[in-house]
Formats: C-alpha cells, structure tokens, sequence
C-alpha cells in the first residue's frame, strides 16, 4: 500500500478508489498548501495528486526521492517540471479532452455576455437605473454575419467553433500548423478567442502589436492561459479604446490580486478560471487522475501521460 498526497480534498467517487487501495492523505486548507507545506508532505508520500495551483518543481523531487508518481489534475501540466520528474524516473499523467465541452461552453458564454452586455445590463437593473425601454440603449454585437478569429485549433479550439457556426459566425483560425497568419486573423476578426498552450513563443502573444491590429469595436476572449496575453497591453488598450472589451478566464498570476491595475479597465468581465467548473467534468477529470496513479503504483503506464 503506498501512501498518497493529495493537494486538496476532493469530494468526487473516484477518490474512494484510490483509498481502496492506497493510504491517502488530503490536504483540507482552504487554500493550496504552501510550498513549504507541500515539500514536507511530498517527503512522506509515494505519489502526488496535484492541481494546477501546486508548483512541482525541481527543488521540491529533491526533497522527495521517494516518489513514484505525479498526477496532476488538469489539462495542462504548467506548474510540474516534468522534463526533472522524467530525469527521476517519475512518471506525470494529466487530464486531456474531458475538459473540452465545458471549457468551449463557457468561452461562448463569455463570448456571448460582452456581446451582449449582461453583466452591465443586470447590474443597471440592481441599481435602480433601468427606467425605461431604450431605443439606443445597452446597445450590444450582432453575432450572426461576424467573424469569429480562433487562436489555437486542438479540441477546445475546434469545439468553440461548432458552436460558432450555430450561431451563424464566420469562422477563421489561426494555428502552428494550419490556419491564416495571427496578424491577419486579427485584423478580420470581430471577436477573437484564444485556445493555445502556454510556452515560451505563446507568452504575452498578444501584446501591445496584437492588440493594435485588432478592430475597435472587437472583443477578446481568454480561456487558455493567463500568460498568452500582456495584461499591461491589455489594460491600456481597454482604457485608450483599441478595442471593445475583454473577458478572461484566466490571469496572470492567479488568482489576480483585488488591487490589480487591470481591474480598473472598461469593459472587461473577469472570471476565477472556472472553464472546467462543471460537476461531470471535474468528477472525470478526479477519475482520470486517479487511474493515473493506480496504474503508477501499479508498474503500469500511465494511462494518461503527460506530454
């Protein structure tokens, strides 16, 4: 039986598998375990259920020699050094594709809500200012006729795009390996929607330039991951009207300070990475991580390797 931490408790069934066959340990803060809290529990355990809030690095697999296998709960495996876990003979498994659905669904409902102005529209209400039917009123986009640029075409990208041809947009992509050139993407699009992996040549993509190019009256939406935009570029751009408006999922660092610059920008909607916040996904996404670790514990591959 081998002894397994998990970074947080996590109230899904598949939970009860894992506890079936191994010692598992949670950690019940309210907040992540600190660094320091983390390292002292990796040195007790066998393998690791991480979420993306937990940083595996290389500082932290030498303070564990004991450890056997890594499972982070997520698509992405931003925040595990897996090149030092693969060093260590430490396998790293993730979560791909179950999260595809729930994350299109959600970048179309922002998508949906900057278009059409909810959140300002219901906070009018709240406040007592609806007085009357406005004919040039909380004015919003049309989507049927736009177009719809999507940056990055894996399986969220392409999964948005179904939607958006539902509702009658024109769909043009812009990707490492097919696609229009990101410059043009932006240039033709109404609303652009980005859905690439964070790396070293997709940091701050969308900067100062990208967002110059973008029409005025575009909107901006973040699913993928905090660091693809210039949050500055962004914030000045909101506020010196570049373009229309932006809504993220995603911020960098997260979660994004109260006090934040970027929080003073106009038309920005603003969500605490809730992309895979749904019951079913996340209850997949605890099941795939733990056939990860059983199949570790196991001297099995993991089902679900990273990279």
């Amino acid at each position: 039986m081998a002894r397994v931490f998990a970074t947080r408790a996590l109230p899904f069934p598949a939970l009860d598998r894992l506890r079936a066959a191994h010692e598992v340990r949670e950690w019940h803060g309210e907040l992540p375990p600190a660094p320091g809290e983390l390292r002292a529990a990796a040195c007790e355990a066998d393998a690791l259920l991480t979420l993306i809030t937990d940083t595996v690095d290389a500082e932290l697999l030498d303070a564990a020699p004991g450890l056997r296998a890594i499972a982070n709960m997520a698509v992405g495996t931003d925040n595990v050094d897996v090149e030092a876990a693969a060093a260590r003979g430490i396998p790293v498994g993730n979560t791909p594709g179950v999260l595809t659905d729930a994350t299109a669904d959600l970048a179309f409902a922002l998508l949906l809500a900057l278009a059409r102005r909810i959140v300002p529209g219901a906070a009018m209400v709240r406040a007592g200012d609806w007085r009357t039917w406005e004919p040039a009123g909380d004015l919003g986009a049309d989507l049927a006729g736009a177009t719809l640029g999507i940056v990055g075409r894996g399986r969220i990208g392409q999964a948005v795009a179904r939607r958006a041809e539902g509702f009658g947009l024109d769909v043009v992509h812009s990707s490492r390996s097919s696609g229009v050139p990101l410059q043009e993407l932006l240039e033709r699009s109404d609303f652009v929607s980005l859905h690439c992996p964070l790396t070293p040549e997709t940091r701050h993509l969308i900067g100062s330039r990208a967002l110059a190019r973008m029409k005025r009256t575009a909107l901006l939406v973040n699913t993928a991951r905090g660091g693809v935009v210039d949050q500055d570029a962004l914030r000045s751009a909101l506020h010196g009207g570049a373009i229309a408006g932006a809504a993220l999922d995603v911020t960098d660092p997260e979660p994004l300070p109260p006090d934040d610059p970027l929080l003073d920008a106009p038309n920005l909607l603003v969500v605490p990475h809730v992309g895979s916040a749904t019951v079913r996904t996340r209850a997949k996404m605890a099941g795939m991580a733990v056939d990860n670790l059983l199949a570790a514990l196991d001297g099995r591959p993991m089902p679900h390797p990273a990279g």
